[in-house]
């Protein structure tokens, strides 16, 4: 099922979690702003992962972010969190205040093309609160988002939109998977900021 923007947020999941998508929650100038600012002084890093005990380096190109030099590892890599930029604590104050939730990291995702996306997984490391969900702002190229049930395999998308604010939390990492699928279509790079609360 494809899900077009509404203005109110509400929960998109029709059962077994919570997915608030807020829309545009910064202008579009703001936004490319903020956007120029993170391409060129964040420092990123390409992704690696550990798939049945092979390395993998992926095109797409990460960050971690902090209040403390955190350790977060998923798909077999570790990585030590950098302190925070003057821009990414500006829209950690903005995020924090449109969901109400506070959050003390954030990992960002840097898409060159439409042709490097995610395949499907759930973010549910031990080292995440559960309960304080992530929130994810998108800067640059909209992207479709979607989602599919573990166990039913419903299929729930939607475009996520320059400057918008989506936040998955309850259940949602437990019951559903979700993926940044790839296309052809898409020259435009995206960057996709997730702020999330290390247990420390």
């Amino acid at each position: 099922m494809d899900l077009f923007n509404n203005n109110e947020p509400h929960n998109l999941l029709p059962y077994d979690g919570e997915v608030i998508y807020y829309g545009k929650v910064i202008t579009n100038e703001l936004a490319s702003l903020y956007f120029e600012n993170l391409l060129h002084n964040i420092e990123w890093k390409n992704d690696e992962a550990v798939i049945f005990g092979k390395h993998i380096i992926t095109d797409r190109k990460v960050a971690w972010y902090a209040d403390m030099p955190f350790n977060y590892t998923y798909s077999g890599a570790t990585k030590k969190a950098l302190p925070w930029t003057r821009e990414l604590l500006e829209l950690k104050k903005i995020t924090e205040k449109i969901t109400g939730t506070t959050f003390n990291s954030c990992l960002l995702n840097r898409y060159h093309t439409g042709n490097e996306g995610m395949a499907w997984h759930s973010d549910n490391e031990r080292a995440l609160d559960a309960n304080t969900g992530i929130a994810s702002l998108t800067l640059g190229a909209a992207r479709k988002f979607a989602f599919k049930h573990k166990r039913t395999r419903e299929y729930i998308s939607l475009i996520l939109d320059h400057g918008s604010l989506l936040l998955m939390k309850g259940p949602t990492q437990k019951s559903w998977l979700h993926r940044l699928p790839p296309t052809t279509k898409i020259k435009r790079p995206r960057i996709n900021l997730t702020f999330r609360t290390i247990i420390s």
